[in-house]
């Protein structure tokens, strides 16, 4: 080649030859770089770090070694490329906050939510494997998968792992190839087998009898999903989509405290973003940011409005607006199928082809050990027939220069057979061993035609699929951390919001309709009301307070004054804004701000006084309030001006007026109460007699009685025969105001 001749080497134009070198690169990165496999759900730098791990030995309950010792078994045999890049693939295997089912088991500082990358060096760190992992790795050695040889050809390594889960949806992957990539979300293990289960029992099913089990992804952190589910419903269809995450809340003595964020959500980033808006005065409600995280709480951020009259529902979705607590993550079901070629799946079909994997798998697994008992069983054959002739056997091995042919001669034995009698200790030829043979024979006979069966019928197939399944379920399957809730989305304070609160009139229906409108001066009756409805009662209070509105089980439901539909319209049902088991009614409610008191009573006759601040709850759920015995129900509650000044009026249906003292109920944030009025029990059981109504007078204050169109006002001397301590009787009203329609107090 030094005298300048070109003959021998090829020539092509240097388009050509750059479009296949980087379609060669492009094709090696999408398969062997960074798109995991759909029957192990792993891309191969992570199949080899977990086969690595476990010819090292170092499974579930072994001794963690070292993590460079790992990563120099991964590197120098299987996977050529530098240690940081598999050391750092390693890591995020173990990060219970990244994976859902770790695959790892590590031990050291493998980094932390708000740094994942904080993770120590691999020569202080410790690792084994998971006991998840035991789904990729349990089957390895029993013929289920091929294998290949290693980067040099010295070794050889499995071509994939034989999963026992669809581990491609359980922990998902991400991964960025050339021209495409893949986001695979984590999904609850037992939702996804459940799904495997029904498509296995019921070939007919399809996408939505999937989605019945399968609703949505589930993240490692306990922050909840907002997408709605027809939306959840075509990402799915469509293999591509996003998934929104909002990080929890709750009020503890006052403060917001966020004690979930989203998936990968720096807990740091999130304060630092707070700490901006305040800085730059654009948070004025909130007085105080603290972090307390801490081992028992790793996300603890804690929020201080400046008063008990800021909005926290506005400021919550103010925040979820403007900040990472609510995020939104790309789905993009990418990933190489069966055939060895990237594509993207949509869930059902996904299912389908790892279901054909796994039964492929299963049928491979079943082969291998029925091969494996039938050479058992064909060595067998020919240590039995030694044994019906020992003697012959052991003078042909005695005399004979080739006892092997000549066993075969003489007793036509195949070559296997002669080579297991050869073989064979002279301890074994006991009586009781070859009783012990005979038993192995029958055991191994039985398995035979077991494993023949199951392969020679495919429901039996399938049905043995199941039942791994529904097995490893009950082993590795854990409850929902993501809850799917629907929510309204996240908006922005308006500047209208740092306004001053204005009076309202909160407005409830009979069937649970519920607005507020504007002002104290309010006709709640001459609102208009749909058809069959009407006015059940109306309370003023101010646009930045709360209302709790009672079920008839004695919960009640928080809700913001300031986000009820206008009294223009005929409002909204409250099982609109909570969630509120089926069939209950909404009896009653009370509005006001955190410092009040209030009396909760039951027509049982029994009550006591709650702070209302003890009432509120964030929860759409509710907070269960009042102890309601069984056929009791819930009396409309009344405010407390001075819990040591007030009288308490109780009157029953019965006729029946007590005035007690207010001071003499115990103050409680939930239960049952104490009696209030002694109605006989008898006549409250049978219903005869039960509490109509309570109200809370004011010292100077009088108590009004409506009686059907009458009216009867109660003064100063006129009261004083109906007082007495908690828990008397009362006395009988006047005739004709007996069948009491409710009491107020008046001036």
């Amino acid at each position: 080649m030094g005298d300048g001749s070109i003959e021998g080497v090829e020539r092509q134009p240097l388009k050509a030859f750059a479009e296949k070198a980087y379609l060669d690169y492009a094709m090696y990165v999408i398969l062997d770089r960074a798109l995991p496999h759909l029957g192990d759900g792993l891309k191969p730098v992570q199949r080899r770090i977990v086969y690595a791990m476990s010819d090292l030995g170092l499974a579930a309950g072994a001794k963690p070694k070292k993590s460079a010792r790992t990563v120099g078994d991964v590197i120098g045999k299987f996977h050529p490329h530098g240690d940081g890049a598999c050391y750092e693939a390693m890591v995020l295997m173990a990060q219970p906050f990244t994976y859902r089912y770790p695959i790892i088991d590590g031990q050291g500082n493998w980094g932390s939510p708000d740094d994942p990358k904080s993770f120590a060096a691999m020569r202080y760190t410790e690792a084994r494997l998971a006991s998840y992992a035991d789904v990729l790795l349990a089957e390895l050695d029993q013929g289920t998968v091929d294998t290949q040889p290693n980067f040099d050809g010295t070794l050889t390594e499995p071509k994939m792992l034989p999963s026992r889960l669809p581990n491609v949806l359980i922990n998902g992957a991400t991964g960025i190839a050339v021209g495409m990539a893949t986001d695979i979300p984590p999904h609850n293990l037992g939702e996804v087998a459940d799904a495997c289960i029904k498509l296995l029992d019921d070939p007919g099913a399809g996408l939505a009898e999937v989605c019945e089990r399968i609703k949505a992804p589930d993240y490692p952190t306990e922050a909840q999903i907002i997408t709605p589910p027809a939306e959840l419903f075509r990402l799915y269809a469509t293999g591509r989509g996003s998934v929104r995450l909002r990080a929890r809340w709750s009020v503890d003595d006052g403060d917001i405290v966020i004690w979930a964020l989203p998936h990968q959500v720096s807990p740091a980033k999130v304060q630092e973003q707070i700490a901006i808006q305040m800085r730059n005065k654009k948070l004025p409600m909130v007085a105080d940011l603290r972090d307390e995280s801490d081992h028992a709480s790793p996300v603890r951020i804690v929020l201080t409005p400046r008063s008990g009259r800021v909005d926290v529902e506005a400021l919550m979705s103010h925040l979820f607006a403007t900040t990472d607590l609510e995020r939104a993550y790309r789905v993009n079901l990418n990933l190489i199928g069966l055939d060895g070629r990237p594509r993207v799946m949509d869930l059902y079909n996904l299912l389908q082809d790892w279901l054909e994997f796994r039964i492929g798998t299963v049928r491979r697994r079943l082969q291998h050990r029925l091969e494996a008992i039938l050479q058992r069983l064909h060595r067998l054959d020919g240590l039995l027939i030694a044994y019906l002739n020992i003697d012959e056997v052991i003078a042909i091995i005695r005399h004979h220069d080739d006892p092997g042919a000549e066993l075969i001669a003489r007793f036509g034995l195949s070559a296997v057979q002669a080579e297991a009698i050869l073989n064979m200790r002279l301890r074994h030829l006991a009586q009781l061993e070859e009783i012990k043979l005979r038993g192995e024979q029958d055991a191994l006979s039985a398995e035979r035609d077991r494993l023949q069966q199951t392969l020679g019928d495919e429901a039996k197939l399938r049905r043995l699929v199941r039942d791994e399944l529904a097995h490893d379920r009950d082993r590795y399957g854990d409850a929902r951390r993501s809850p799917v809730v629907a929510c309204a989305a996240a908006q922005p304070l308006a500047e209208a919001a740092l306004n001053p609160s204005e009076p309202v009139t909160v407005v409830l229906s009979r069937k649970g309709w519920i607005r507020a409108a504007r002002g104290h001066d309010v006709d709640a009756e001459a609102l208009s009301y749909k058809a069959g409805d009407g006015l059940l009662c109306a309370t003023p209070t101010r646009s930045r307070l709360h209302v709790v509105v009672f079920d008839n089980t004695g919960r009640g439901y928080t809700l913001a004054v300031g986000s009820l539909p206008s009294a223009r319209g005929q409002g909204e049902p409250v099982t609109g804004r909570v969630s509120a088991p089926d069939g209950v009614g909404f009896p009653a409610m009370i509005a006001g701000s955190d410092r009040d008191r209030v009396v909760l009573a039951s027509d049982y006759g029994y009550g006591f006084v709650a702070a209302m601040a003890d009432l509120w709850s964030r929860n759409k759920s509710g907070k269960a309030v009042l102890t309601l015995p069984a056929g009791a129900s819930l009396v409309a509650p009344c405010r407390v001006a001075d819990p040591d000044a007030d009288t308490l009026a109780v009157v029953t249906d019965g006729g029946y007026l007590l005035l007690l003292p207010v001071a003499q109920l115990p103050q409680m944030a939930r239960g049952k109460g104490n009696k209030l009025i002694g109605i006989p029990p008898r006549r409250v059981k049978s219903g005869e007699e039960r509490v109509r109504a309570i109200a809370a007078l004011e010292p100077a204050q009088s108590l009004r009685l409506f009686s059907g169109g009458r009216q009867l006002t109660l003064k100063g001397k006129d009261l004083a025969g109906y007082r007495a301590e908690r828990g008397g009787r009362g006395l009988l009203l006047p005739r004709g105001l007996r069948r009491v329609d409710g009491i107020t107090p008046v001036p």
